[in-house]
């Protein structure tokens, strides 16, 4: 791995990397998520989360507005 912290454009169902590296940062927890492992993501947000948990959280605190 290289460390360096990559740059994603998030889509519906893919992303696109804008600048390369080996991962992204969680919105939430601030955990280090790698590229092949990266599974959810917010695309009106344009974050990134590092499991399904972090995910809702994120959701539960929108709805709550």
């Amino acid at each position: 791995m290289n460390k360096k912290l990559a740059k994603i454009k998030y889509l519906p169902n893919n992303f696109q990397i804008i600048e390369e590296g080996d991962h992204v940062i969680c919105a939430i927890s601030g955990k280090q998520i790698s590229i092949e492992n990266l599974n959810y993501w917010n695309v009106e947000l344009q974050e990134a989360y590092f499991s399904y948990k972090e995910a809702n959280q994120k959701r539960e605190k929108i709805n709550k507005g």
